[in-house]
């Protein structure tokens, strides 16, 4: 129906910064210079998320895939590649900023909880309808947005 009226929705995109250089990441997005390191890290601590209890939530991928395939798909969201990139590329301990243009599907927002619990950071993001603070496995906006 989108298509024949001419629409097209916006792709999630998000951005952080670091060392005064703005990075963009889109879903599933492999153009960024370091995204062999990116994913390399996100496949180590989605394995960490699940030990430590995470189960991809998969009802976020529309397509119809496979279950794998899914988890695939939602474990590359452009947040959550922000945010691994931002890990690999600060100090431990240092927070992370992120801009996202879309509001976070609740799969990105439980795992970036295990995430700053198994990172020891503070992760802000700044969707299209708040601010989420994160840290030790905690958000600020108790579950609700």
């Amino acid at each position: 129906m989108m298509k024949k009226r001419g629409l097209k929705k916006d792709p999630g995109c998000s951005w952080i910064e670091i060392n005064k250089i703005t990075h963009e990441f889109l879903a599933a997005d492999r153009s960024h210079p370091q995204a062999d390191k990116i994913y390399l890290m996100m496949d180590s601590l989605v394995e960490k998320m699940k030990e430590a209890g995470y189960v991809p939530d998969t009802n976020f991928v529309l397509h119809d895939v496979e279950e794998e395939l899914k988890e695939e798909m939602v474990s590359s969201h452009s947040e959550k590649l922000a945010i691994v990139f931002g890990l690999i590329s600060t100090r431990p301990g240092t927070p992370i900023r992120i801009t996202k243009n879309l509001r976070v599907c609740g799969d990105c927002h439980t795992a970036t909880k295990f995430i700053s619990k198994i990172a020891e950071r503070e992760i802000i993001v700044r969707d299209s309808n708040r601010f989420h603070h994160f840290k030790g496995g905690l958000c600020s906006c108790r579950d609700y947005w």
